[in-house]
């Protein structure tokens, strides 16, 4: 997330639970595959991560809300398969918009961190 205008400066978006769950861009990005493939193997896959451990961040996000982010079918005769649940499409789209708001709301202050960074800070020479 951040801004275009600032060379490698951005903002990272990361929510923190009082309980220590958490939700951030991976879990957004690992939704967004989900959705673009059916498949949490698939989409863990496309983020060069096992199974297992696209399976229990989709697990843990199932458990940080009272409805399900992503609804999951096991293999078999038809295939397994996955979807991104209206709650789990909500969530997403309320998070990027969060994103946006904060790129917007410190886009000034990147702008004069990046106008006051050290020359060996920017890559110059």
């Amino acid at each position: 997330m951040g801004t275009s205008s600032q060379r490698d400066l951005k903002t990272v978006l990361r929510i923190d639970f009082p309980n220590g769950e958490r939700i951030g861009r991976g879990k957004m990005q690992l939704l967004e595959h989900i959705r673009s493939t059916g498949s949490i193997s698939a989409a863990g896959r496309a983020m060069n991560m096992s199974y297992r451990r696209a399976w229990l961040l989709v697990s843990a996000m199932n458990g940080m809300f009272s409805l399900p982010v992503v609804d999951s079918q096991r293999g078999g005769k038809q295939g397994g398969g996955a979807v991104v649940t209206g709650f789990g499409e909500e969530l997403l789209s309320r998070f990027r918009a969060m994103e946006a708001k904060i790129g917007t709301a410190v886009a000034d202050d990147l702008g004069w961190l990046d106008a006051n960074r050290a020359k060996q800070a920017t890559g110059d020479q």
